[in-house]
C-alpha cells in the first residue's frame, strides 16, 4: 500500500503605484492512493451515503405510513414469505392485495404543495362561558391541483378539524370555526397542520405552520358600586411625616427661602411677622387596597368553588382599578416541596389597567405547592405597607380560626374582610374583633354583602 502526493505552487503578485506590494499564494495538491486504501475509502463513503439514505427513508416512513399502513406492509411481507416457504396460494393473494393497496395510495401523497393557511380570531380576550369566532382561509399558491386534506387546529387540549376540498391553482377555501371558552384560563390555538392522505387511511403527509395564537379567558365578574365597596374611602391619602413644599395636607408655615414658589406665600403670616412666609405640607401617601387570594387547593371543596373565589377577587380588584385606586393583588408563588419550610414567596398581579389585571387572573390555578393564606398575608404586609383595606379570599374548607390568624397579620388600622365561597349557601356576614367574614353562596351576592356594611 503506497501513495504519492504531487504539489504545484503558484504565486500571484500585484503591484501598485506606491511601494506596497500584495501577494497571493495558492497550492494545488493531488494524492494518489493505493488500490486497498482507495477501496476502503470508497466503502466508507458508500456506507455513509447508505446510512443517510436509510435515516431519511425511516423518517419518511414514520411521517407517512399510518398504523393501518404498517399492517398492510406487514401483510405484504408475511404473504410473500409464506408463499415462498409453503407455496400457499392464499398467502400470495394477500400479498398481491396489499401491494395493490400500497401502489394505489402512493399517488395521494406524492409531490409538494404550496399552501397558505391563515386563521383569524375575532377577539383574543373573552369572559368564561363565551365563544370565539374564527375564520380559516386555505389558499393553494402552487401551479398544480391540490388534493383534499384536513386542517388540524389544536385548541388548548382539544382539536378542531376543518376539511379542505380539492383546490385549483390559486384557489382558496374559507371556513368559519367556533371555539368554546367554557372555563377561565389561557387557550393556545396552534400550531396548525394540514394532512393529505389516501381515502383508506394507509398513507398521509403533514405540513405544519408554527404560528400560535393565545386567547385569555377572563373570570366572570360583577359590577361593584364604589360606595358599597368602600373604594372611595381616604381619597386624599394618609399623611406621612415627610415634609414637602406642595401636597394636600397642610402642616405649617416657615420663612421663605430662595427657590420657593410664590404660589405658597402665606400673606397673613407675612403681614404679622414682617418676613416673607410660605406654607409647608405633609406628603400624602395613597393607601392600598389589598386583594389577597388563597391558591391552596386544600381550602376549596371543588373547582367551581375556586372559580367563584377567583371571580370575587377579580371583581374587587377590577372596581378598584376602574376607580383609580392603588390596588395590590397578591397570591402565593409555587414553592418546591423540599423548600416549603424554608422559602416564602408571593407574586403580585399587574393592576395598572383592567386588561392587564384580568389577563393575569386567567393564569391562576389552585395548587398543593403554595403557601397558606396566613403566610401570604404576612409577607404581603411586610413587602407592601400603607394598606387601608385588606380582602382575604378563600374557600369553604378554611376554618374561621385560620382567617383570624391571617387578619392579625394585617396592621391594626386596616379594615380586614374575609370572603369565603360556599356555593349554594345563603349569604351571611358576621363581625369579629379582627375582621368581618362574608359567606358567598354565589358571585352575585358580593355587591349586596358589601352594601350591607362589610367594611367598618
Amino acid at each position: 500500500m503506497s501513495f504519492n502526493t504531487e504539489s504545484r505552487l503558484t504565486r500571484t503578485t500585484a503591484g501598485t503605484s506606491t511601494s506596497t506590494r500584495t501577494a497571493t499564494v495558492t497550492r494545488y495538491s493531488r494524492t494518489r492512493r493505493g488500490p486497498v486504501r482507495g477501496a476502503v475509502f470508497g466503502m466508507r463513503r458508500a456506507a455513509r451515503t447508505v446510512t443517510r439514505a436509510g435515516r431519511r427513508t425511516a423518517g419518511w416512513v414514520r411521517e407517512t405510513v399510518t398504523a393501518a399502513g404498517m399492517l398492510v406492509a406487514a401483510a405484504l411481507v408475511l404473504g410473500v414469505v409464506a408463499g415462498l416457504l409453503f407455496g400457499w396460494v392464499e398467502a400470495w393473494a394477500v400479498a398481491a392485495i396489499a401491494l395493490v393497496l400500497l401502489i394505489v395510495c402512493v399517488p395521494f401523497v406524492l409531490g409538494a404543495h404550496d399552501y397558505r393557511i391563515h386563521l383569524a380570531l375575532d377577539r383574543d380576550r373573552v369572559v368564561a362561558g363565551a365563544e370565539i369566532g374564527a375564520v380559516l382561509d386555505v389558499r393553494n399558491n402552487g401551479t398544480r391541483l391540490s388534493l383534499p386534506g384536513v386542517v388540524d387546529v389544536p385548541v388548548g387540549e382539544g382539536l378542531v378539524e376543518a376539511h379542505v376540498p380539492l383546490l385549483r391553482p390559486d384557489g382558496h377555501h374559507r371556513e368559519e370555526l367556533t371555539i368554546a371558552a367554557h372555563r377561565r384560563g389561557v387557550i393556545d390555538v396552534g400550531p396548525m397542520t394540514i394532512t393529505r392522505g389516501d381515502p383508506i387511511g394507509i398513507l398521509r403527509r403533514e405540513m405544519r405552520w408554527p404560528e400560535v395564537q393565545r386567547i385569555h379567558v377572563h373570570p366572570v365578574t360583577v359590577r361593584i358600586p364604589s360606595t358599597s365597596a368602600g373604594l372611595i374611602r381616604d381619597l386624599d391619602g394618609t399623611p406621612s411625616t415627610t415634609l414637602v413644599d406642595a401636597d394636600l395636607s397642610f402642616h405649617a408655615v416657615r420663612e421663605y427661602v430662595v427657590g420657593d414658589s410664590q404660589r405658597h406665600v402665606h400673606w397673613k403670616s407675612t403681614a404679622k411677622t414682617g418676613t416673607l412666609m410660605v406654607r409647608q405640607y405633609e406628603e400624602s401617601r395613597h393607601a392600598r387596597i389589598a386583594i389577597i387570594l388563597d391558591l391552596d387547593a386544600e381550602s376549596y371543596d371543588s373547582d367551581d368553588e375556586f372559580e367563584n373565589t377567583v371571580s370575587a377577587a377579580a371583581s374587587l380588584a377590577l372596581q378598584g382599578v376602574r376607580d383609580g385606586r392603588d390596588v395590590l393583588f397578591s397570591v402565593s408563588n409555587e414553592i418546591p416541596e423540599h423548600s416549603r419550610t424554608e422559602v416564602l414567596s408571593i407574586r403580585t398581579l399587574p393592576t395598572v389597567t383592567p386588561k392587564a389585571m384580568l389577563d393575569a387572573t386567567s393564569t391562576l390555578d389552585a395548587s398543593d405547592r403554595v403557601m397558606r393564606l396566613e403566610a401570604v398575608a404576612a409577607l404581603t404586609v411586610q413587602s407592601y405597607p400603607d394598606l387601608s383595606i385588606g380582602f382575604l379570599l378563600t374557600g369553604s374548607r378554611t376554618p374561621l380560626e385560620r382567617l383570624r390568624h391571617a387578619a392579625v397579620k394585617l396592621p391594626a388600622q386596616v379594615d380586614a374582610v374575609a370572603v369565603r365561597s360556599e356555593l349554594g349557601e345563603q349569604p351571611t356576614m358576621r363581625a369579629a374583633r379582627e375582621l368581618s367574614v362574608m359567606t358567598l353562596g354565589a358571585l352575585g351576592d358580593l355587591p349586596q354583602m358589601l352594601a350591607r356594611g362589610a367594611l367598618r
